[in-house]
């Protein structure tokens, strides 16, 4: 199986709804699961075989999660009020989907469910990240190309705009 399929396939899996599926041949035997509370991508300990086949487990994106987050106030606004966008997973953060294009979102814009905010590397996975909320983007909380980990907050969204 290519590197592509498996991509394709997690993302089917991701958006399918199912909460694991697995796939074996005589060469391989791959696990998906959503639902995982860990959101990222783990490789489990090679099992042996006849042929020398390894076993991988792979967690698909979980879909982002806003909750209302109380946050202090912080040069003197007060953001208690701002829902956060959190990163699903492990990797790296990029505003961008390639060098050339602009930012998906820049401060000020307003999203709407399902608008893709970012996009979330992870073992060479590109994962776009969609807006569970719609609102204003107050805050851009982390720069572009830096690391992320899971349920690190992303942005910070007004929802009364």
């Amino acid at each position: 199986m290519e590197l592509k399929e498996i991509q394709n396939l997690i993302k089917f899996v991701a958006k399918s709804g199912a909460t694991e599926v697995k796939l074996e041949t005589k060469d391989f035997k791959i696990t998906i699961k959503t639902g995982s509370e860990r959101g990222d991508y783990t490789e489990d300990q090679p099992f042996t075989g006849a042929h020398g086949e390894h076993s991988y487990e792979v967690s698909a994106p979980q879909a982002v999660h806003a909750p209302k987050v109380e946050a202090p106030a912080v040069g003197g606004a007060d953001k208690s009020k701002f829902l956060i966008i959190k990163s699903p997973i492990i990797g790296t953060f990029y505003r961008k989907s390639s060098p050339d294009t602009p930012p998906f979102v820049q401060v000020g814009d307003r999203i709407n469910v399902g608008d893709t905010v970012c996009i979330i590397e992870a073992m060479k996975l590109f994962n776009e990240v969609e807006s569970e909320i719609a609102g204003k983007i107050v805050e851009i909380l982390v720069d572009d190309t830096s690391p992320v980990e899971f349920d690190q907050p992303l942005f910070l969204v007004d929802p009364s705009k």
